[in-house]
């Protein structure tokens, strides 16, 4: 049965009842035609707003994951590099030229050395990313902050000296004059904690120079320097070369090595092979012992992970060759000495790179990877969002027939609670009110079965009413039906 023919059913079949009374005491509202239901296809208005809670929970947590958990990674960092033209220099402008190929822009920050690199990674109103950063220098300074990317190469403790006598342990190195690397440098701090366990202290017979590099060299050359601490962040590699070719100059051998590394957990024991840098001259002419931290690249706990990834890749494209004092792939490796090695680092060394950014360009990969962020608690809400969107919007539509409904009880029982004589009129104008208003609503299909029982109701609260009133009041009998006509 189609739904004009269903309403034109139930206007002709109303029981005699349920149409309003014509006397007066129903009043102007009790008339005409009370059917009037507006029937739609679907509410879009209450399907809206079943979705909005939805569709607004599910952007902001998408925004909140976009901006906090993800953001977009920056396209400048700083790196403090140390020295200009030191082993770090030159390592940075290798990272520079790397990172520039992806988008990024890294500015290098000419620093004094390895502590200075600390210093500014742990002063939170210093602008610096990132840092090589030598081993055995975070006495005093706070790490809670700064995390490791991994050591990128051995930092070897070269010591120079001058004389015909073979110097092999420090202490004889007692009332010489010896250069231990500018303050800041990792070379001067380093060489005063050697130095001390030595029993060579600042102020004694021994005097300790802050010079280095060529300066160092050139004292060495002329005489007014007995030794000469240098090391990656203090001295260029030219420099290191010419001097193991400069007659009357020695590079010391560290006998003690091994102990030294025993002692200190950030000393590692190199060995150098005879004649490895130089085999037409035999340089070095027998197998020499060196002591060497590691460097590392740190940097503060806010770096973007995509950057962190960046940079690890550099430096296995910079440190990560083969050379005379490491093999091919040793470094960079997550070895964790005094800084604690980032959790992004730690997964690039185990898995490597993302599919996105070994397939992608830098920029494209790290948008796409926020565009992941953003998806992934979208499907997360919005897939028991779907589920619940028809019961939100079904219980909307039967919240306003069930309001109704109680309207419809409290006027119902105010018939029958109240004795004696009530306004009835009052009563049909009230019953009249919902009866309007639940014809004002705008019923989905879907729903026609209960706004039909809800019509329904209203009807027999109607008749109900009316019966009372008629109980309660007879209509008069009419006295020409009960004259009697006499019999002729």
């Amino acid at each position: 049965m189609g739904l004009n023919t269903w309403h034109d059913w139930i206007v002709t079949h109303r029981p005699a009842h349920s149409v309003k009374p014509k006397d007066p005491q129903a009043g102007q509202a009790s008339g005409g035609n009370r059917f009037k239901a507006r029937f739609v296809a679907i509410s879009w208005h209450d399907l809206a707003i079943s979705i909005g809670p939805i569709v607004i929970l599910t952007a902001i947590v998408a925004g909140l994951a976009f901006w906090l958990v993800n953001p977009a990674p920056p396209s400048t960092i700083t790196i403090a590099a140390g020295p200009k033209d030191s082993v770090f220099w030159s390592n940075a402008q290798k990272y520079q030229a790397i990172l520039a190929r992806n988008g990024v822009k890294a500015v290098l920050l000419s620093t004094d050395g390895s502590v200075d690199n600390l210093k500014r990674l742990a002063d939170p109103h210093a602008k610096v990313d990132v840092g090589f950063v030598q081993g055995g220098l975070s006495d005093g300074v706070d790490l809670t902050h700064l995390m490791s990317l991994g050591s990128i190469s051995y930092v070897p403790v070269a010591i120079f000296y001058t004389g015909t006598k073979t110097i092999s342990i420090l202490s004889e190195l007692s009332g010489k004059r010896v250069a231990i690397g500018p303050e800041g440098s990792g070379s001067h701090l380093l060489a005063l904690a050697l130095l001390k366990i030595n029993g060579i202290v600042p102020g004694g017979s021994t005097t300790l120079s802050d010079v280095s590099g060529d300066e160092a060299a050139q004292g060495l050359r002329d005489g007014t320097l007995d030794a000469a601490f240098l090391m990656g962040d203090s001295a260029t590699p030219p420099t290191l070369a010419k001097l193991l070719h400069t007659p009357g100059v020695k590079l010391m051998d560290f006998s003690q090595a091994s102990g030294y590394a025993r002692r200190f957990s950030y000393l590692n024991e190199l060995q150098i092979p005879k004649g490895v840098f130089d085999f037409g001259r035999n340089i070095p002419n027998h197998v020499l012992h060196l002591i060497a931290p590691t460097a590392e690249l740190v940097a503060r706990d806010t770096l973007h992970p995509a950057l962190s990834d960046l940079l690890i890749d550099a430096a296995q494209q910079v440190n990560g060759q083969p050379g005379l004092l490491q093999h091919a792939g040793e470094f960079p490796a997550p070895l964790a000495h005094e800084f604690r090695i980032s959790d992004d680092a730690l997964r690039y060394y185990k898995s490597g790179k993302s599919f996105l950014y070994r397939n992608l360009p830098f920029w494209l990969a790290s948008l796409a990877d926020r565009l992941l962020v953003i998806i992934v608690p979208i499907i997360v809400l919005l897939i028991p969002g779907v589920r619940l969107v028809p019961a939100l919007y079904s219980w909307r539509i039967k919240s306003r027939i069930y309001r109704w409904y109680g309207a419809l009880i409290g006027l119902e029982r105010g018939i029958f609670e109240q004795s004696g004589d009530y306004d009835h009129v009052a009563m049909l104008k009230r019953l009249d009110h919902i009866e309007e208003a639940v014809n004002r609503m705008k019923v989905p299909l879907a729903f026609a079965d209960q706004f039909y029982v809800l019509r329904g109701h209203i009807d027999l609260v109607r008749s109900r009413l009316i019966e009372r009133e008629s109980s309660h009041h007879p209509a008069p009998k009419d006295q020409t039906e009960t004259a009697t006509v006499p019999v002729s």
